[in-house]
This record gives structure tokens, sequence and C-alpha cells, in this order.
């Protein structure tokens, strides 16, 4: 079983990876040191438990739980702090522990049980689901980091991903993000919501009106919301054409 430590305190998770790692049968598959980044590390590595700080910079640990556990097939939460008063806040984020620092490792194991417990009941519950169907989660927010720190953005606010060399570039509602992401990637992740219409470009399915020549006679997708018109080279042109016909 998998585990995601998010503390804003390198020491603190250190010492957490150290006690998971003396009890069987567990992994730590992964570290955040605020919210954000345990959105971002959920969102990558799926663990089955996050053991969560709730005060940290950027965002505590009761937003980003809240955030997780409105998610199809959640992680368990066991909130880890030095404060006592958000017992109720904690459970109210559906969290299936609460310990209070400095965690003690036959009460770390005991909240690890109780989350295995759960965890197997829930693969029981969904079972049958996913023997039926393979399809990978996908990612509900884009995210990008930059000496600003971690920035996210919801992936349907999204027109346009643009290639530029070794960049590429997310047009969407607020401006433009620089993400980590290949287009091929985005393109394996998300086939039912992008088309490509250029080997430098991948348009947000819901957000096209149709096609137009531009001045110079190339074929482009005019966008709902944006000036954007992205071109549609030749090559990408019939599917482009064949999808604008089910629209």
């Amino acid at each position: 079983m998998n585990v995601l430590i998010v503390d804003d305190e390198p020491l603190a998770r250190d010492r957490l990876k150290r006690m998971v790692n003396d009890t069987r049968d567990w992994t730590v598959v992964a570290e955040a040191s605020n919210g954000q980044e345990a959105i971002l590390q959920w969102e990558r590595t799926r663990p089955d438990v996050i053991l969560m700080d709730i005060r940290m910079p950027q965002m505590d640990g009761l937003s980003a739980a809240r955030q997780i556990v409105a998610n199809d097939e959640a992680p368990a939460i066991i909130f880890c702090t030095a404060y006592d008063e958000y017992g109720v806040e904690a459970f109210d984020a559906e969290a299936v522990g609460y310990l209070l620092k400095p965690v003690r490792q036959e009460n770390l194991e005991s909240a690890l049980r109780k989350a295995q417990r759960l965890n197997r009941l829930q693969l029981n519950a969904i079972s049958a689901a996913n023997d039926a169907s393979c399809v990978v989660k996908q990612r509900e927010h884009i995210t990008s980091r930059s000496r600003r720190g971690i920035q996210m953005v919801p992936f349907n606010s999204i027109r346009v991903f643009r290639a530029d060399h070794k960049y590429v570039t997310a047009y969407h509602d607020e401006g433009e993000l620089l993400i980590d992401d290949t287009l091929k990637e985005l393109e394996a992740e998300f086939p039912d919501k992008l088309i490509r219409a250029h080997r430098n470009s991948l348009v947000a399915i819901q957000y096209i009106l149709g096609m137009e020549r531009n001045h110079e006679g190339v074929q482009c997708l005019v966008l709902e919301g944006t000036d954007l018109r992205p071109q549609v080279s030749r090559r990408h042109l019939p599917k482009v054409r064949k999808l604008l016909q089910t629209l």
C-alpha cells in the first residue's frame, strides 16, 4: 500500500517516512510541502493513504483534503498535526484518522490498518466497474512549477495547448501557462477532450465553434471565448472536418 506524506517541515516528513518504512506493507511513494503540492502528487502517484499536516503555507491541509476527497477513488486521509482544535473540521473533510504530533508508532500503525480496511471495502465496491473499464483517471487541473511555486489551472478552462520547441503553453480563460507536459502525453490522457489540429497544437473540443480560412487561405478553428485561431494542417484537416460534422 502506498503513502503520500504532506508536511511543510522537512524533519517532520523524514520522521514520518522512517516510521512508515518500519511498518509492514506500506511504502512512501511521494512527499509534498503544502496543500497545492499534495494535490499535484496525489494526481501523479495515486497513493492509498495521505498523511497530511494541517497548518501549511499556500494551501492548508484541510483545503487540500476537501478537494481530493471530492474525486472518485479518493485516498484515505490521516491528519498529523500539532494542534488538537481541528478535529471536527478534519472529519468533515472525511479523514479516517487524526494523530497529534509527535506521532507515536503504534498510533500510526493503528490508523494505517484502519485505512487499509476501508480501502479494501472501497476496492470491493468498485471491482466490477474496474473490471469493465481500464480508463485512466484524467486530471482535473493542469499544473506548472515556477519560481512563484505551483500554479494550477482547471483543465476545462483551457482552449489550446501549443508547443514551441521544448515548451508547451496552455491558453486558458485568464491567460497563459507554461507546463511540463508534452502534447503527446496530453493527447494520450485526454483523447475524448482534445483534437490534434497541427503538429504543434491541441485544441479543446468543447470550445470549437467552426472553421474558417484566414487571410493567407489557411484553415483555422474558431473557438468560443477567445480570439485564438489555431491553424489546421493538411494532415489533420480530414479528422477535424469529421469532428465538425458531429458537433
